[in-house]
């Protein structure tokens, strides 16, 4: 693998890691795939694009980047925004299924169709062309060695290492993250206990919804934003997740970035057709050799 298919690897990983860690916390505690976490990406591109358009200021370059000022005050404004979608669709839709006890296949069906509706609510309201939040140019700064990234991945990988620490920190130095483990292990001894079991889903929901919109933004800014950027971003991020172990954040962003290394020799070895088949090999390969992941725990 060449160093810069390294760095385009690690760029990816980094955002596909971010949304795994909502996938990897939803399925811990809520114990469902949520296959409409993709569309929480989306439209958390998509809220910030919103306010850097309507507003049209204090988009001029700053420094050495290819954006201004205001788009991470609106990355902060999407993923509060995301994360309020997130809240509101567990309110309209699993909130009822958990009240009757249902399956968890009918809450994974559920999941499908409120995929597919915030997708075509996307379309219909934005449309189906892609657009950008900047088409600044930018020189790529030589590391040595063949290694080169731009000032924007930079800055992104910098920023994952931020919030993975802040995710990281609240879950093991907070009380609410104390209540999300002990929910995780088991919710009806943590509701004897006295944790308010609603709470802490209205925060999984929320942190999920927020960190999507936060690899949203960050794939908006450095490929382009368009409604079915997070349907294809839903593979990849599944199959991280399981990579790293069912609720586990380091290994959810170490399964991100082994995924995005396995899309960037895809691409540079086979061809980038062949980029969404690495990601299924390497589920397949986890699911069967080590299907608790690489920091999950076997279950008996």
């Amino acid at each position: 693998m060449s160093p810069q298919a390294i760095v385009d690897g690690l760029v990816a990983g980094s955002m596909i890691g971010l949304g795994a860690i909502g996938v990897t916390l939803t399925y811990s505690i809520l114990r469902f795939a949520n296959f409409a976490h993709g569309e929480f990406i989306a439209w958390g591109a998509y809220f910030a694009l919103a306010l850097v358009s309507v507003l049209g200021i204090g988009m001029e370059p700053l420094g050495p980047f290819s954006f201004g000022w205001l788009l991470p005050l609106a990355a902060i404004v999407a993923a509060v925004l995301a994360g309020g979608l997130a809240i509101l669709l567990d309110r309209l839709l699993f909130s009822s299924f958990r009240a009757r006890g249902s399956a968890t296949i009918i809450m994974v069906i559920a999941s499908f169709g409120a995929s597919m509706a915030l997708r075509a609510l996307l379309e219909f309201v934005f449309t189906s062309k892609p657009v950008y939040f900047t088409r600044e140019l930018q020189i790529a700064v030589r590391f040595g060695g063949g290694l080169r990234a731009t000032p924007d991945q930079i800055l992104m990988l910098a920023t994952t290492v931020v919030l993975v620490v802040a995710i990281h920190l609240l879950l093991t130095r907070t009380a609410i993250g104390r209540q999300m483990r002990a929910v995780s292990e088991n919710p009806v001894l943590a509701r004897v206990a006295g944790v308010d079991v609603g709470k802490v889903v209205r925060t999984v929901w929320f942190l999920g919804g927020a960190l999507a919109a936060a690899a949203g933004v960050m794939a908006g800014l450095l490929v382009q934003i368009r409604p079915y950027m997070g349907f294809d971003l839903l593979l990849p991020l599944f199959a991280a997740a399981i990579l790293g172990g069912i609720g586990s954040v380091p290994g959810a962003i170490l399964g991100g970035i082994v995924v995005g290394l396995c899309e960037a020799l895809a691409v540079q070895t086979i061809g980038a057709e062949w980029r969404a088949a690495a990601a299924f090999a390497v589920l397949t390969a986890v699911l069967v050799l080590r299907p608790q992941g690489l920091f999950g725990k076997a279950r008996r």
